[in-house]
C-alpha cells in the first residue's frame, strides 16, 4: 500500500486540518498554522497518517509543540473514540489468544499500520484538559509491560466530570471502545 496522498487528497486534507485548527485555537495557543502546514507538506508520510486518522473519524488536531524536537503534536480530538477504530482488542497477542469471535484487528496493530502511536495515560489526561472527550465511549491507552504480561490492558474515559483509568483483559473488545492516537510532525 502506498503511503502517499494524491495532490487532490493532500489539498483536501490540509483544508480540513486548517479549518479545525482555526475553530479550536484554544488547543494550540501560540502556534501558527502556516508553520504547521510547512512541516506537513515536507513530510508526505505524516500527511498520509493524518489522512488515516481523519478517515477513521479521529478528527486530528494540533495540541502542542515539542520544543526539544521541533515537532508539532497531533491528537485525535473527536468527541468520542474514533468510530473507525472501535471493536478492537488491545494487541496482536490478545487477538491471537482469542479462540472465538475474534475482532478484525487490534488497537496496536491498527495504530502501527496508520503510522501513529496510542496515547499514554499522561497524554490522555492532557487531552481531557482541552475538552470533554469519551463521555459515552472509552479508549485503549498504552499499557505498562508488567500489566500486559499478566493479560491486562488499560483504557480511559470521562464520566461524572472525572477521567477514569480502568483495566480489562487485553483480548476484550466492545463496540464503544477504540483508541486515540498521537502523531508528531
Amino acid at each position: 500500500m502506498t503511503k502517499k496522498l494524491s495532490a487532490e487528497n493532500q489539498e483536501e486534507l490540509l483544508s480540513i486540518l486548517k479549518l479545525r485548527f482555526e475553530k479550536n485555537l484554544e488547543r494550540h495557543e501560540g502556534i501558527e498554522w502556516e508553520n504547521v502546514q510547512e512541516k506537513l507538506v515536507a513530510q508526505p508520510d505524516k500527511l498520509w497518517s493524518l489522512h488515516e486518522m481523519e478517515r477513521t473519524e479521529g478528527e486530528p488536531d494540533v495540541v502542542g509543540y515539542v520544543e526539544s524536537t521541533g515537532e508539532y503534536l497531533f491528537f485525535d480530538c473527536s468527541k468520542e473514540s474514533p468510530k473507525g477504530r472501535r471493536s478492537v482488542c488491545y494487541d496482536r497477542e490478545a487477538l491471537e489468544a482469542r479462540k472465538k469471535h475474534k475482532p478484525e484487528t487490534s488497537a496496536m496493530d491498527l495504530a502501527n499500520e496508520m503510522g501513529i502511536t496510542i496515547l499514554t495515560e499522561e497524554q490522555y489526561e492532557s487531552l481531557q484538559q482541552l475538552g470533554n472527550f469519551d463521555l459515552k465511549t472509552s479508549s485503549w491507552i498504552q499499557t505498562p509491560e508488567n500489566i500486559r504480561n499478566l493479560g491486562g490492558a488499560l483504557f480511559c474515559d470521562r464520566r461524572y466530570d472525572h477521567v477514569f483509568v480502568y483495566h480489562n483483559g487485553a483480548d476484550s473488545y466492545y463496540g464503544a471502545r477504540g483508541f486515540r492516537g498521537e502523531l508528531r510532525v
